[in-house]
């Protein structure tokens, strides 16, 4: 590995879904909030930043007032327009 230290702590999860992450991880991360990741490979609980999430307003502003049925019909027009790109494109192939 890249010479960083691992720690494994065996957690619970209770019928609500909930775990209890220990305090002394907690203080580590300075985080009372984390993300959980799903992949492939399992699940990956990350610390939650919120300065990262800050630093995305800016590049995200034009979505700040998009209500979301706003944001879901843009997304399916420009889908749409790229799959009309894309088969435009397999017509023209020899």
């Amino acid at each position: 590995m890249n010479g960083a230290t691992y720690a494994s702590t065996v957690m619970k999860v209770t019928a609500s879904g909930q775990i209890s992450i220990p305090a002394d991880v907690r203080r580590r991360w300075r985080t009372d909030r984390v993300i959980v990741i799903d992949t492939s490979e399992g699940l990956v609980v990350r610390p939650f930043d919120p300065d990262h999430v800050r630093s995305l307003r800016g590049k995200y502003r034009q979505w700040v007032n998009e209500t979301t049925e706003e944001a879901r019909r843009a997304a399916r027009a420009e889908e749409a327009e790229v799959e009309e790109r894309r088969a435009g494109a397999r017509r023209v192939r020899p």
